[in-house]
């Protein structure tokens, strides 16, 4: 599981170009959608991007629109479960 969080970690600052952060400033369990507890403040375009990112990276479906989807989106934790729970 932590190889797969390094992985989504270093998805996330290339598919969003993030210069200035590195893997070591993502912290697991921080929302990436708020700028509380050392989050990420990422937007949603940054969403949008991460999102098909991860499709194509991972091959898993995702619902941009679905309610499921925003909560595993909400960390590096929750995007790691999703996508070991969606490999095959």
């Amino acid at each position: 599981m932590e190889t797969l969080k390094l992985e989504l970690k270093t998805l996330i600052i290339e598919a969003l170009d993030l210069e200035d952060i590195t893997v070591a400033d993502i912290n697991d369990s921080a929302p990436l959608f708020s700028d509380d507890n050392d989050g990420l403040d990422l937007d949603s375009i940054d969403a949008l991007e991460l999102g098909l990112a991860i499709k194509k990276k991972f091959d898993v479906k995702l619902d941009a629109n679905s309610e499921d989807t925003k909560k595993h989106f909400y960390s590096v934790d929750t995007l790691a479960d999703f996508v070991a729970s969606h490999k095959g």
